[in-house]
């Protein structure tokens, strides 16, 4: 799938873990942001700051509004999918804001709900780590093509770096020092 870089706003909304929880929590159901506040362990106030941010860049809509708990009016909140469609280039605050946002997901299951995890280091030519990434982006563009209402809620991450190696290269077999 192609994205269109992103805007600076939208950059900026996207660069903060707390508004990737709430959007990742706004995915599936409309939620009010006192619904948000209390799924995300936050302040009701805190939230609001993070969601009107999120609904005046297009990545929340608001929907209709309803009667909530002793007559108060509430408005419910449910992600565009914006996000998708957007390529935040290199920004480092974003980029950062994606694997905060992991953690804290993460943090909140229960061991046995990851069903797999894995951390590897490698050393790759060009032609293998460029075929690697094409690999990837048609892997996470099929999950997005495979989601369906009916299925059962899995979270993802993917990513993958240039390593930042500070200790010695390995010595060729053989050869002592």
């Amino acid at each position: 799938m192609d994205r269109r870089p992103a805007t600076p706003e939208e950059v900026r909304a996207l660069a903060n873990p707390l508004r990737i929880r709430i959007l990742r929590a706004c995915l599936d159901e409309a939620l009010t942001n006192k619904e948000i506040a209390r799924r995300l362990g936050r302040d009701p106030g805190t939230t609001l700051h993070h969601v009107r941010l999120l609904v005046e860049t297009g990545f929340l809509a608001p929907e209709e509004e309803r009667r909530g708990a002793r007559g108060s009016i509430e408005r419910p909140y449910r992600a565009t999918g914006k996000s998708w469609t957007l390529d935040v280039g290199d920004a480092p605050d974003a980029t950062r804001a994606l694997v905060d946002a992991f953690r804290a997901e993460i943090s909140a299951v229960s061991t046995s709900d990851i069903r797999t995890l894995s951390r590897l280091g490698v050393r790759l030519v060009p032609s293998v780590r460029e075929a690697f990434e094409e690999r990837i982006k048609t892997l996470v563009d099929d999950l997005k093509e495979a989601d369906d209402a009916a299925g059962e809620p899995f979270g993802f991450f993917v990513g993958m770096h240039r390593r930042r190696d500070d200790a010695p290269a390995p010595r060729p077999p053989g050869r002592r020092s």
